[in-house]
């Protein structure tokens, strides 16, 4: 049982080499006998057959079969340098023969599929010549048992027969293969030539015949057959091939033997090129045709954004380049494109991911159920999404049991629901008797009794009527082509393929075709494609139901107005996205607002109160108009609050971007003169206090206008900053965006958060120079607060508490700039921080400033003495006081540099007194200095060794300091060594 099996299983291998492990280098592999047959391996017994794996080069084998069959293929194989037998690629094979008689027709001709012998699978064609009738069927095949399957038809003679003369149609139908729309094809094109010929007003005296093979829709078995349509009798004076692959092939050769091509079932937007097609025509519209009724419809449920899936052939990217093209003009973006080859998958997964909603596919129909079993897969339908298709699947196709996928009919048919497909309009919708003089619905019923079992079912049922009218459009174009030709001096019948002249006046013929046929009003295009209406069709409950038509030519779209969507309405082309601006909580405005208008009040009240006691000396001595400007200024900052708060809630967002300039200019200047003021207090302080003694002195009597002027120049700096930012960089308003977030509820919107921001081109850069210059301000403040807090002085007596508000308004500005920089997509957060950091700051400068002076006024009363002082004596007493005592402090110095010198000179004197002493002494003789010793003894102690001239003190003691009275009384006694040129009058300066 086992042996019988393995020769079952060893002669049904396709391959005719039998696999040798351990051959070498040197000859080839032995092969195995056909099927049915042997091989004669010269020279070798069966003893060494057996046991022989490699045959040497230049070896010969020649093949045997069995009984009654004969070999087809390589007889004869020999073993060549490389290794390999010759003619490897062909396959020889032992097979029945069939009657030859079969293959001659006695009044006709018979065209054999393959040449050679008449041997199983051989298909013969039979076709009478003019003046006789076939018999039986035109066509036989020879069996796998040797016999034909048919009986061998006949010629007899046409008794009706009037002399016409024969011309050829060489047609390719794809009978098998990917797209088998021979199936109905040829026998539609079979009724119009019955027609034609049977017509007496189309082609007379000429008969059309079809000679037709099966290309099954494959590009290299229609380069084989082509040939044979070329290199064999009798001469074909058009070609018709069927699929875009087989079409392209053909058109591309045609041109070679002058051959005009005529297609019924091509599609593909590469044939509309006349210049590597220069004489293709086609009944089947270009499938870029689907392209202005797919944007009409984007248009019409205004859809701006698409996506795509394709298969990667040349038919469909052409297309999608069309598509992509029309969208763009259109104003509409693809947004996704994926493509695949044979496995959809990761291409429906992308979709996905980027969430695609209005979806393109374009694809065969054995693809199409691949790419919806993913959909299913990956819940890609629904009322969230549409899919466009292709409208030339059968009806049934997502019902068809395909084992290339895994999802049942219940899955298939829940992915596709819903889903829109466009369609050439392949059967005219009007009942309208053409030139064929039949209704569309007549030729259904006629095409349909030819075909007969299941003919919606048959491959190129709905293409028929295209293949229908390209035999009528070729037959009419003939007509017209044969009085042009009379005119010339030429028929129809002299053509060959080196006759130009007839193949230019066919395809000018055909190129102004027009006329009304089963499939609609037949008209071509300048690249030679069918201008042709586009049928809408929408999958209802499983079933397609007719939605409307669009007419591209002219751009009329037909609607029904019966689509059905499983939502309520055609979904949006994307997720909705609902855009909320971010306000600025109310409750929060206007508890700051408050705030800020009590600070503004306060402010108020402590500049009325400082004007009020200018006159006061205590305020006086704090330079009020100085403290006037830091109120008004505080005032600003506060006033700057309010601008800060408001945003497109309350005003038109026209006006927004005069807010930004109200907040820029208030905080700015309110700044300018607030912290201005405070620092030119403090910086004067610094400048006086803590230079030498003569730069001191010129610095202390600085006018109060030169103060004014520091702020001024401050003032000036900023205006000339906010102005340059204004003209040159304006602020305008600009929208944040942050991320999109998902409501609550089943709802396909997402939120997209917005927030309004004052900015301008250049922001980081304004705000870099502000910041910067702004912070160098502050950190000087702090220092010189620093270097003046131990300072006392009447002149500005409010120094110290000018640099606590320094100190608080440095802090709060260094911590506030950054934090609300980095806190400006939060607008309560940083409207809070900022706001805040003002109000505060200003609270604390005005407290700081302010409550001592009113707190000493009223403690002391000073207000009511000074101003009643002021109005009787009609000027200020404390400028007077101020004044003389700055004459005294001035004098005091020169006289303590007098009294220097004086004492330098008394000392250099007394040395000089007691030089001239020791001399006489030395002059006088021995005795003399004895009594003048004993003289010395008895004289009084208060003479002893005072000079000449030097005049003892006095008891009143009190009244006069020694150095002062030395110096006095030496000058008097001594007049020529007098060198003080000052004045007796100052010396009474000294008492006071």
């Amino acid at each position: 049982m086992a042996l019988p099996l393995f020769l079952v299983i060893f002669y049904l291998l396709p391959t005719p080499i039998v696999s040798i492990h351990n051959s070498t280098a040197g000859g080839c592999p032995i092969i195995r006998p056909p099927r049915e047959g042997g091989i004669r391996y010269r020279g070798l017994t069966q003893e060494q057959i057996r046991s022989v794996q490699i045959l040497p080069v230049d070896y010969e084998i020649e093949y045997i079969c069995r009984g009654n069959r004969v070999t087809v293929g390589p007889k004869v194989r020999k073993c060549l340098l490389n290794n390999t037998w010759t003619d490897i690629s062909q396959q020889t094979r032992c097979l029945l023969l069939c009657s030859r008689v079969w293959m001659s027709l006695e009044n006709g001709r018979v065209q054999a599929q393959t040449p050679g012998l008449p041997v199983e699978g051989t298909t013969l064609h039979y076709s009478c010549n003019a003046g006789f009738l076939l018999e039986g069927r035109n066509s036989s095949h020879c069996t796998k048992l040797g016999k034909w399957d048919s009986p061998k038809p006949v010629c007899l003679f046409d008794r009706n027969y009037t002399g016409k003369k024969k011309l050829y149609i060489g047609a390719l139908f794809p009978m098998s293969g990917g797209w088998p729309g021979g199936q109905a094809c040829l026998p539609s094109a079979q009724m119009a030539l019955d027609l034609v010929n049977n017509r007496s007003d189309i082609l007379p005296d000429y008969e059309l015949e079809l000679i037709h093979y099966d290309s099954m829709c494959d590009p290299g078995e229609a380069t084989k057959l082509l040939y044979d349509l070329l290199y064999t009798e009798p001469i074909k004076i058009v070609l018709m091939p069927g699929c875009s692959s087989v079409s392209t092939l053909v058109a591309e050769a045609a041109r070679m033997w002058n051959l005009v091509v005529l297609s019924y079932g091509s599609s593909s937007p590469a044939l509309s090129n006349r210049q590597r097609f220069p004489t293709f025509f086609r009944t089947h519209p270009s499938a870029t045709l689907h392209n202005p009724t797919r944007v009409q419809l984007f248009r019409k449920w205004k859809w701006t954004k698409i996506a795509t899936i394709q298969q990667t052939t040349e038919v469909f990217t052409s297309t999608l380049d069309d598509l992509e093209q029309r969208v763009k003009e259109a104003g509409i973006e693809i947004s996704v494109r994926q493509s695949f080859l044979t496995d959809p998958a990761v291409a429906v997964k992308n979709l996905k991911r980027q969430d695609a909603r209005i979806i393109v596919g374009l694809f065969y129909e054995t693809e199409a159920r691949k790419v919806f079993c993913e959909v299913f897969k990956e819940k890609l339908y629904g009322k969230k999404y549409v899919w466009f298709l292709i409208g030339w699947y059968a009806d049934n196709w997502f019902k068809i049991q395909d084992p290339a996928i895994n999802c049942t009919v219940a899955n298939m048919t829940e992915a596709v629901e819903g889903h829109v497909t466009t369609e050439i309009v392949m059967l005219n919708p009007e009942t309208v008797r053409g030139a064929s003089n039949l209704t569309s619905q007549e030729f259904l019923e006629l095409l349909k009794l030819r075909l007969g079992g299941k003919p919606d079912e048959t491959g190129g049922f709905q293409e028929a009527p295209l293949a229908y009218d390209a035999v009528w459009a070729l037959a009419l174009a003939l007509n017209k082509t044969v009085e042009r030709l009379r005119d010339k001096g030429q028929r129809l019948e002299d053509f060959n393929y080196n006759n130009h002249d007839i193949t230019a006046e066919i395809y000018r013929a055909l190129n102004t075709s027009s006329f009304e046929g089963v499939s609609g009003h037949v008209v071509f295009d300048a690249q030679g494609s069918r201008m042709a209406l586009t049928l809408i069709e929408q999958l209802q409950g499983g079933t397609y139901k007719k939605i409307g038509y669009y007419d591209s030519s002219k751009g009329n779209l037909t609607w029904f107005g019966n689509d059905k969507w499983i939502g309520s309405e055609p979904p949006p082309d994307q997720t909705v996205v609902i855009e909320e601006f971010r306000y600025l909580s109310q409750k929060l405005f206007v508890s700051v607002s408050i705030s800020a208008g009590l600070g503004i009040l306060l402010g108020i009240v402590c500049l009325t109160f400082n004007i009020y006691n200018s006159n006061v000396r205590y305020i006086q001595n704090s330079q009020p108009y100085l403290n006037n400007m830091t109120v008004v200024g505080c005032m600003l900052a506060l006033a700057a609050v309010f601008p800060l708060g408001i945003d497109s809630q309350h005003i038109h967002r026209s006006q927004f971007p005069v807010v930004c300039q109200f907040r820029l200019w208030l905080l700015g200047l309110g700044f300018s003169l607030a912290y201005g003021s405070m620092f030119t207090k403090i910086w004067w302080v610094h400048t006086v206090f803590t230079k030498k003694d003569e730069k001191k002195e010129k610095r202390k009597h600085l006018e109060p206008w030169k103060l004014y002027a520091t702020v001024g120049v401050l003032l000036a700096i900023d205006v000339l900053s906010l102005l340059t930012w204004q003209i040159v960089d304006p602020l305008h308003i600009t929208v944040e965006k942050f991320t999109r977030e998902v409501p609550k509820g089943d709802l396909d919107v997402l939120i997209q958060p917005l927030l309004e921001h004052c900015s301008s081109e250049k922001m980081n850069t304004w705000l870099g120079v502000v910041y910067g210059y702004k912070g160098l301000l502050l950190l000087l403040g702090i220092f010189l607060a620093y270097e003046t807090k131990s300072i006392s002085t009447e002149k500005i007596n409010d120094h110290r508490a000018v640099g606590m508000a320094i100190y608080n308004v440095a802090v709060l500005c260094m911590i506030t700039a950054p934090v609300t920089m980095i806190l400006s997509s939060q607008q309560d957060a940083s409207f809070a921080f900022a706001s805040l950091a003002i109000v505060f700051s200003v609270y604390i400068t005005l407290v700081v400033l302010f409550v001592p002076k009113m707190r000493r006024l009223i403690m002391r009363g000073e207000w009511q003495s000074d101003q009643q002082d002021t109005l009787k004596t009609g000027s200020s007493i404390n400028n007077n006081d101020e004044e003389k005592s700055r004459q005294l402090e001035h004098e005091n110095r020169e006289l303590q540099s007098i009294i220097q010198e004086k004492e330098e000179r008394v000392t250099e004197l007394r040395k000089q007194l007691a030089e001239r002493r020791a001399l006489r002494a030395r002059r006088r003789p021995s005795v003399q200095n004895q009594n003048q010793n004993q003289n010395q003894n008895h004289s009084s102690p208060k003479a002893l060794a005072q000079p000449p001239g030097y005049l003892v003190a006095t008891s009143d003691k009190g009244s006069l300091p020694p150095a002062f009275s030395n110096s006095s009384n030496l000058y008097q006694a001594d007049n020529r060594s007098n060198r003080n040129h000052c004045q007796n009058s100052q010396l009474p300066l000294l008492y006071k």
